[in-house]
């Protein structure tokens, strides 16, 4: 039986929650909540029961707690199912930057997308609109850009081992401004998110969950 509860979406940051319960190979339950659909408002306000701020993934535990923000999600799966060997321990060298960069792509980028699908919420003139989109775009990219110069890359992001960076990385450079714009950002991170893309055992959730459509790499 399973004995997590997941919320999440299509397509969302949930994604990289569900590669990383994929990999572990934690059985889990799944409630989609698309909170982006205004035609259908009772499927995002599903996620109510689990986060007030009516927002994917949430993530409920066996004892009722529930656990919010993607990045500490992905790290506290990486810490409870440790034989996994998705983060660096607690006392590795690289835990530091391990926590440094899951950080980074939570705070400096994926934040940006409250504002960003939305213009509104900061820019109620819709004229500002494209500007805002446009500059977060940039803003964005140039987030990528310093992380590709600054992180130290082995065979996965980390190192040599795979770890929920890299799905986390692999899943929130899929979003608009996409891959293309990534890959011209952060060239050294390029070719690990693409292994990302074609892992094996990854496959069947990439195809039900954020399939590879044609242009989906797009500007």
């Amino acid at each position: 039986m399973p004995t997590l509860t997941l919320y999440g979406a299509p397509g969302s940051g949930a994604v990289a929650v569900e590669a990383a319960l994929t990999l572990i190979g934690q059985p889990y339950s799944l409630i989609d909540a698309v909170t982006w659909d205004e035609d259908d408002r009772t499927s995002g306000d599903r996620v109510l029961a689990a986060n007030p701020l009516r927002q994917v993934p949430a993530l409920v535990l066996p004892t009722g707690e529930a656990l919010t923000e993607s990045a500490a999600i992905l790290i506290w799966l990486a810490e409870q199912y440790p034989d996994a060997r998705l983060a660096p321990a607690p006392g590795d060298p690289r835990r530091g930057q391990f926590l440094r960069w899951m950080s980074f792509v939570s705070a400096a980028i994926y934040s940006l997308y409250w504002v960003k699908d939305d213009p509104t919420r900061l820019a109620p003139d819709p004229a500002a609109g494209p500007v805002l989109v446009a500059r977060t775009d940039d803003r964005i990219a140039e987030c990528w850009r310093m992380m590709g110069e600054q992180i130290t890359p082995g065979a996965w992001l980390m190192g040599e081992a795979l770890s929920v960076l890299d799905l986390y990385v692999a899943v929130v450079s899929r979003f608009r401004p996409r891959r293309q714009r990534f890959y011209a950002a952060a060239p050294n991170m390029a070719d690990i998110i693409r292994r990302v893309d074609v892992h094996p055992q990854l496959q069947t959730l990439w195809a039900e969950r954020y399939p590879f459509e044609p242009g989906w790499d797009a500007v």
